[in-house]
């Protein structure tokens, strides 16, 4: 398997408040990554670096290979916390947008999705519930055909009715050689399908393992996370 993620001596500071401190890792495609550490832990920092969204940072980030940039925004689906479809589209205007950007993305199989979903094409974003509109999003990421997922709290604010709805949307959409980078703070619901865990606290990495070694030892990632964190862990 190629390398898809490799993060070397990543640092970042916003004036003289050091938010990811000299942080290293890297993963092999085909892999499901969950990202955790409690709020402010530079979580959103780190996904805005891969993402390409901050760019004044030292060290080196390669996607697939290749630096942060024109050619990694093409591999990489990212799924963000917050909704960015404006209210006036419908969910065909939005996979029309998606499809104008995207080579990679697959309409067709964006109308199933929305058929799956029961969503009406021609509905308008602001007539449809949170739950529709989390739908709609998940379909959009999930129909592109990249190497890399990054996705940034996908079950928020959703019952866990839908969580399970939404990780089974996930788990059936992407394709079987890509990697998913899942940022959570919702561990007992995700640990089962996770193959590694990344914990970051205070802009350092404290836990870079893969999952069956945290759960050969007796214990669970939620366990661990609570041994790693303490009192700092906060549940959104």
């Amino acid at each position: 398997m190629s390398t898809v993620l490799s993060v070397r001596n990543l640092k970042k500071a916003y004036g003289s408040h050091v938010v990811l401190d000299d942080i290293s890792f890297e993963y092999e495609s085909g892999k499901i990554i969950g990202l955790l550490g409690p709020n402010g832990s530079g979580k959103t920092t780190l996904i805005k670096i891969l993402t390409g969204l901050i760019h004044d940072y030292s060290g080196e980030v390669l996607i697939d290979g290749g630096p942060v940039g024109v050619r990694s925004k093409a591999l990489v689906a990212y799924l963000p916390d917050r909704s960015y479809l404006h209210e006036w589209m419908t969910a065909a205007n939005a996979i029309d947008m998606f499809a104008d950007f995207y080579a990679d993305f697959d309409k067709a199989k964006a109308y199933e999705m929305l058929r799956v979903f029961e969503l009406n094409p021609k509905q308008k974003i602001k007539t449809m519930s949170k739950g529709m509109k989390e739908k709609v999003r998940l379909m959009l990421v999930m129909c592109r055909n990249a190497k890399l997922y990054i996705l940034d709290e996908p079950f928020g604010g959703v019952d866990p009715a839908a969580r399970q709805f939404i990780l089974d949307t996930i788990l059936a959409n992407h394709p079987e050689d890509s990697t998913l980078l899942i940022s959570t703070h919702l561990i007992y619901d995700m640990e089962g399908i996770l193959d590694n865990v990344l914990m970051i606290g205070h802009g350092k990495v404290l836990v870079d393992a893969k999952t069956q070694e945290i759960t050969g030892s007796g214990c669970t990632v939620e366990q661990k996370f609570k041994e790693v964190f303490g009192n700092a862990w906060q549940v959104d």
